[in-house]
């Protein structure tokens, strides 16, 4: 029996055909990596309701992925908005976070991209840097909107990272302005971005497949992270 990923969604002003009007957006390259791994997608909006009793949902998965996007809004970790913060959507933090909350409380492979990532280290207690350029000196994580940059990322060996991704040194597609700040609690860095050493990869040791990257496998047909989180689901995929 294949695999139900769960795949959150954001809602977005979008156009097609003849309309403009507010949809699910979701790049279709999540979707494919899954079905390439055997898994049977399923796209989920943000639901203020099944967010506050989030077992119902998690309940039918068999794994669950969190997507990249906007920046996570400061207040999901108790900080003050930065100038260079952009657009937040409150109700999606809240939705992921109560997931992610479930997920790791039940065990459910959990895996976040970009956004996704961070929003496992804020589900953790942890915290973001909200402007990556301030730390590092300069954009090279993004440099052109709608477009990725690449850079080497380092992996901890043995790691569930290094492990999801064959390798202890892989070059990743980078797009994010915001980083792991302080560490959640029960997390641990497992790959640095090369040469500034900017967390990219955490995840929970405690846990059976909880990985938060904050480059996009999604993206990259040569990437084996999401076909990693598939085969760690349950029913076990072939």
């Amino acid at each position: 029996m294949s695999a139900l990923v769960g795949i959150v969604a954001p809602v977005e002003r979008a156009r097609w055909s003849h309309w403009e009007d507010d949809a699910v957006v979701l790049p279709a390259a999540y979707v494919r990596q899954v079905q390439a791994a055997g898994g049977i997608p399923l796209v989920i909006a943000p639901d203020d309701r099944v967010a506050e009793e989030p077992s119902e949902l998690v309940g039918r998965l068999d794994a669950l992925i969190l997507t990249g996007g906007a920046d996570v809004d400061p207040a999901s970790y108790g900080a003050r908005p930065d100038p260079a913060t952009g657009r937040t959507q409150p109700e999606r933090d809240r939705f992921e976070l109560a997931l992610a909350y479930q997920a790791m409380e039940d065990g459910l492979p959990l895996l976040g991209i970009c956004r996704g990532g961070q929003m496992i280290n804020v589900a953790c207690g942890g915290t973001l840097v909200q402007h990556l350029p301030d730390v590092v000196g300069d954009d090279h994580h993004l440099r052109t909107p709608g477009t990725f940059s690449e850079h080497e990322v380092e992996l901890e060996a043995g790691s569930l990272a290094a492990r999801a991704a064959r390798a202890d040194r892989v070059v990743v597609k980078s797009h994010h302005h915001q980083a792991v700040g302080e560490l959640g609690e029960g997390l641990r860095a497992s790959g640095h971005a090369l040469p500034d050493a900017i967390v990219e990869a955490v995840e929970h040791p405690d846990h059976r497949y909880t990985l938060g990257v904050l480059w996009h496998p999604e993206a990259d047909e040569r990437s084996r992270i999401v076909e990693s989180l598939v085969r760690a689901a349950r029913p076990q995929v072939a």
